[in-house]
């Protein structure tokens, strides 16, 4: 494993990055998952062609927020595991 070849220090300092962008990501899912949609009414007051803006921000923003943090999620990582050494070949 390409890990091993890591000192204890350089070990934790990747897992501290790691766990950071893990815990942003959460954040990020938790505030796109129930957040907006718990303000869903109050946006809805706002229309965009006829539709109410909870319906864009719920239905759909939702979705596309998601891949673009799984996206995301995939670069920074693989920017980590460069920085360390650890990438996959």
């Amino acid at each position: 494993m390409a890990e091993s070849r890591l000192t204890a220090s350089q070990q934790a300092a990747y897992w501290e990055k790691t766990k950071r962008l893990m815990l942003f990501i959460l954040a990020a899912w938790f505030f796109f998952s129930f957040l907006i949609h718990f303000w869903a009414p109050q946006l809805n007051t706002i229309r965009i062609i006829g539709f109410p803006l909870g319906y864009y921000m719920a239905a759909q923003g939702s979705l596309i927020a998601f891949v673009l943090m799984c996206v995301w999620n995939a670069k920074a990582q693989d920017r980590i595991d460069h920085e360390f050494g650890v990438q996959d070949e």
